[in-house]
């Protein structure tokens, strides 16, 4: 296998990666969300586990196909990519470790904003891309109800 395309499947799974080493550092303080209120359509947890890691293989499979096109655009786009990511992650810490859960529901919102950006501008540059996010967006809209909820019974 050449370079390029090891780096390119590399590319393509570092989300999952990068969700699978946040997930192994706060698993400690997961166990907690069991035991909060949580509000009405709460799944189980063991669907977070089946969602997210489809999630962030969507994401690396949809950054791809903005990575290897011409665009202008193409630098912005992998920018807001980037940036939505790393807000994603570091959501996990502001919920589950610190347990700030109005300030996670923030965080989510502007994550939910970012993501909305990064779909535009992929939808300009590959619509494919664009609509593989559509799962997440709805995802996140799902997650935000369910961030607000535990907020507001758990006061």
């Amino acid at each position: 296998m050449n370079i390029k395309k090891a780096k390119s499947i590399f590319l393509i799974f570092l989300p999952l990666i990068l969700g699978s080493i946040i997930g192994f550092i706060i698993k400690d303080y997961t166990s907690q969300y069991a035991v909060l209120n949580k509000p009405f359509l709460s799944p189980p947890s063991f669907l977070f586990s089946i969602v997210w890691p489809l999630l962030y293989l969507l994401m690396g499979i949809s950054a791809y196909f903005i990575r290897k096109s011409t665009s202008s655009l193409k630098n912005n786009a992998l920018y807001i990519y980037n940036l939505q990511l790393l807000v994603n992650l570091l959501w996990s810490f502001v919920f589950f470790v610190f347990k700030n859960y109005l300030f996670a529901f923030i965080w989510l919102i502007l994550l939910i904003v970012l993501v909305v950006y990064m779909i535009k501008l992929f939808y300009e540059i590959d619509k494919k891309a664009a609509y593989l996010q559509i799962f997440y967006l709805i995802w996140l809209l799902f997650a935000g109800y369910l961030n607000l909820g535990v907020y507001l019974l758990n006061r």
